[in-house]
């Protein structure tokens, strides 16, 4: 076993937008003094999760759809080997924290979708009060997410946030993928992106 790299850019690039839009979207929720601010970062969460659709079906090894694929036996299996303290280890999502993955993509997309329907002032007052329980429950998705990047980290010894930094993660050579095969995708992606934000603000 040895470094070796599993995340692509594209694929750490996103999460961190993602988390930095998120966070931004949920402190700027309440009052209209930030309102302007609060839509732009929705859209930007939708934005990054779009491309997270894309690139899971597009994307490296790892990044794919099909990487992590697992039964809920498979995750209530790795749970079970987690609370014991002996989870297997993955080199690309495991089978709990997959399920984690698209419950965020799920609710990212129920959350900025119920958001845009407030905005645009279609439904009324229980779409506001969905909008606001969608969040907080993809908050506490979060938290849950946290929490198994925090546990599995101490068990299997491997810093799993910077991981998602560098890219690397133990495993063996044949497991690894190719550097820079993705990295045409950021620039035109990003950049998509930012000319969307200014679309919808504006």
């Amino acid at each position: 076993m040895k470094k070796i790299l599993v995340w692509d850019i594209p694929t750490r690039t996103g999460h961190w937008l993602l988390v930095t839009a998120f966070i931004l979207a949920f402190l700027t929720g309440d009052g209209e003094e930030w309102r302007l601010v609060h839509v732009a970062a929705g859209y930007a969460v939708a934005g990054i999760i779009a491309f997270r659709i894309f690139w899971g079906m597009a994307g490296t090894r790892y990044a794919r759809f099909t990487s992590f694929l697992f039964s809920p036996r498979a995750a209530f299996g790795y749970l079970g080997k987690l609370l014991k303290g002996k989870p297997d280890h993955w080199v690309g999502h495991n089978p709990a924290g997959s399920y984690a993955i698209y419950a965020l993509v799920l609710l990212g997309l129920a959350t900025t979708a119920s958001g845009f329907a407030v905005y645009a002032e279609i439904g009324g007052e229980w779409l506001e009060e969905a909008h606001d329980v969608l969040s907080y429950t993809m908050l506490g998705m979060v938290c849950f997410h946290l929490l198994g990047v925090i546990v599995s980290s101490r068990l299997h010894r491997e810093n799993l946030v910077r991981s998602m930094l560098d890219g690397y993660k133990r495993g063996k050579s044949e497991e690894a993928i190719e550097t820079g095969k993705s990295l045409w995708i950021v620039a035109p992606v990003l950049s998509a992106i930012l000319a969307s934000l200014l679309v919808f603000v504006t």
